[in-house]
């Protein structure tokens, strides 16, 4: 492990010689805001000085016949800094070494360093140079990791409120927004900057990123701007074409590695990846591509959250719209590569475009689930969001694309012995809702506006008339359909439960002047969140008769054990109706799509969520089975890294309705900060983890 202070041995005839370096490493850590970064290194910010106390042997320093100089190396780049007697504030643009007459001792000084304010980030080695008339000594004295500095107002990732800086930079906790924007759900994440191994984990990531590999010097140049750093981070958190860290799995099994849903945060990610010699971490789904992700970003000083958009449009063909097809019985058929994920998670970085105009300052959208190529590698951004706003679609990086993701136009195609006998067109689904954790809250803030604005302003006035980057490039507009002669709504009573019975209201309105005749097709299916609808477990069709202008309500219900051994809890299901008149053959749809809440596990830790550190406690962790029939072979698994050694388990051969199954587990946290208790409930009569929980622990010293 690299040593912060180090000891020097040997004597010098006529001079002074070095003995001793002390690093400072409490002291520089406080007025850096690095504190608990790195067990091993000097953790410092850019543009920021930090102390270094040289201790001498033998004969004391003289200025006079002496020159002492400081070299620190980036690569094979070097920087000389001549040791210069000053009171004097550094220049923020080169590298400065000073000693204030004050800081000169008997044996030893104190050495104020400051790197630029547009330094390059990442691991500096360290040389002193002791000059006489009889020659030069040189000494490493060790090396020391330089970040962004959110703090400095010369940084481009400088963020102003403190309360800013320590929701986006320092805290090692956070919310993943999921399930449908009808029903959501949440769980905690753990970034883990703090954890041992993870620093270094993100050190290594830019050395062995193919930027790096391919021309040291340049990566090491540009490594001092956020929007080059951030793309080539975002590239290498997935592995689709480096020695990236996380593999992603959509489908299929996943026994070979971890299923994406049983993660609960970045540091084993990324301590698995660095201690594999680089082989990808299986598996990842959005939500854990983003998350480590903001890991990253964080420990590298770049403020940093997790987005989640609700009704993410993946427009594959880049037109601005999705195309879903359904049968003329309501089946949703996988005929588009096009798709509307119900969420997509991605990051928010904040910075200052210096390659653009100021107006494109503050979040950026950086994308690391590989979905499409951005010139010719997986990777998504930075891309404004104030470009996404006013429809910017030209903005560097991938502005059009997820543009789409938050505004693209959903058109509905009924198709017929292979041809297209209806057609709805939908301008709101898409980008719902947009969510991020709050500032110092558990509750979510809305982004919706920040990336939406009007629907009005589709024809935007060109704001950069005047300037030499015209990226303006209107979105795409369809004309307003006519009114369709019958009106057909598909509205759910409530969104259910696991457990509950589905019930649903279609609500006909017959707008023409005389009596029809309808066919209803109802069609119920289990759709992953981010594809196509898998089988359907339920359908119904009857005739029903309208008179005009009538509005006729119809009734239909999905009892749970007509779906139970095809769902799991946040299961998402779609829903469609078809309506066909027989005598004009015109068809209407509509269509629903939701998540199924999941049973509570629920978890009661004694004295509280706040334990401290190495004191033993008890946590109750318990399920009432909430169906109205007995669950077979039920278990119960608690399990906590920090908390608890290994995995706990509650079996019951049979488990009655309303009945509980409990685990008592003793818990004893080995390290403070942010913990998560996982438990999860499963039954022999499905293969699916039927509920599944994260509980927050905070431990303190």
């Amino acid at each position: 492990a690299q040593k912060r202070n180090s000891a020097f041995s040997g004597t010098s005839r006529g001079g002074c010689h070095l003995k001793f370096v002390n690093f400072e490493a409490h002291e520089n850590h406080i007025s850096h805001e690095t504190q608990g970064l790195s067990q091993r290194h000097l953790v410092v910010r850019r543009g920021k000085p930090f102390k270094v106390t040289l201790l001498f042997g033998g004969y004391a320093w003289n200025p006079h016949t002496e020159a002492l100089s400081l070299q620190v190396w980036l690569g094979d780049m070097s920087e000389w800094m001549p040791l210069k007697l000053s009171a004097n504030h550094p220049s923020p643009h080169t590298w400065s070494a000073r000693v204030t007459p004050g800081d000169v001792h008997l044996q030893s000084i104190t050495v104020h360093i400051c790197s630029p304010v547009l330094s390059s980030v990442g691991l500096y080695r360290l040389l002193l140079h002791i000059e006489t008339f009889q020659g030069r000594r040189t000494y490493a004295l060790g090396s020391f990791v330089l970040l962004f500095n959110p703090w400095l107002e010369g940084d481009p990732v400088y963020m102003p409120l403190d309360v800013q800086r320590e929701e986006y930079i320092k805290s090692d906790y956070g919310l993943v927004y999921m399930g449908s924007h009808q029903n959501i759900s949440r769980r905690p994440w753990l970034y883990g900057q703090y954890e041992p191994g993870v620093l270094e984990a993100c050190l290594q990531l830019l050395q062995v990123s193919p930027q790096h590999l391919s021309d040291k010097r340049k990566d090491y140049i540009l490594r001092a701007d956020p929007v080059y750093l951030s793309r080539v981070i975002c590239a290498m958190v997935n592995c689709n074409d480096d020695l990236g860290i996380l593999l992603g799995r959509w489908q299929d099994s996943y026994e070979d590695g971890v299923s994406p849903t049983e993660w609960g945060g970045s540091a084993d990610i990324l301590r698995r990846w660095a201690s594999s010699n680089c082989s990808p971490v299986r598996y990842g789904q959005c939500w854990v591509f983003a998350s480590v992700l903001c890991t990253v970003m964080r420990v590298l000083g770049i403020p940093s959250r997790v987005v989640t958009v609700f009704n993410a449009a993946h427009d594959s063909d880049g037109n601005l719209s999705i195309e879903e097809y359904y049968s003329s019985t309501g089946e949703k058929l996988n005929l588009t590569k096009d798709s509307v994920w119900n969420f997509h998670v991605w990051v928010e970085c904040w910075m200052r475009r210096s390659d653009l105009t100021e107006e494109f300052d503050g979040w950026q959208v950086v994308d690391p689930t590989p979905q499409e190529k951005s010139a010719g590698v997986f990777r998504c951004g930075p891309c404004p969001v104030a470009a996404i706003q006013r429809h910017c679609l030209r903005v560097p990086h991938d502005t059009a694309f997820i543009y789409a993701s938050v505004d693209a136009d959903i058109i509905r195609l009924i198709v017929h012995n292979g041809r297209v006998v209806g057609r709805t067109v939908d301008t709101e689904c898409v980008g719902q809702l947009i969510y991020t954790k709050r500032i110092n809250s558990d509750a979510p803030e809305n982004l919706t506006q920040a990336y939406k604005g009007k629907r009005s302003e589709d024809n935007p006035v060109d704001l950069h008339k005047n300037s030499p980057l015209n990226y303006l490039s209107c979105a795409k507009s369809f004309p307003a359909p006519m009114a369709p002669s019958l009106e057909v709504s598909l509205d759910l009573d409530k969104v259910p439960s696991l457990g509950d019975s589905i019930t649903m209201c279609v609500t006909l309105t017959n707008q023409s002047g005389g009596p029809r005749i309808l066919q209803e097709h109802v069609d119920a299916q289990l759709k992953e969140y981010n594809s196509n609808p898998q089988q359907s477990f339920w359908r119904a069709h009857k005739e029903v008769h309208v008179q005009p202008g009538q509005v006729l309500q119809l009734h239909h219900t999905i009892p749970s054990a007509q779906y139970e051994t095809v769902l799991a809890g946040e299961d998402i299901v779609n829903i469609a109706v078809v309506v066909q008149d027989t005598r004009t053959k015109e068809r209407f749809l509509a269509t629903q799509e939701f998540s199924l809440g999941a049973p509570q596990i629920t978890i009661r830790i004694e004295g509280g969520d706040s334990i401290q550190l190495r004191k033993e406690c008890t946590a109750q962790v318990s399920f009432s089975n909430p169906f109205t029939h007995v669950l077979k072979g039920a278990l119960l698994t608690v399990e906590g890294s920090g908390l608890l050694q290994g995995k706990r388990e509650a079996r019951k051969l049979l488990l009655q309705p309303g009945e509980e199954i409990g685990e008592e587990v003793s818990i004893r946290a080995t390290s403070p900060g942010t913990k998560l208790l996982m438990a999860t409930f499963s039954h022999s009569n499905t293969s699916r983890i039927v509920s599944r929980i994260f509980h927050k622990v905070s431990v303190t010293e």
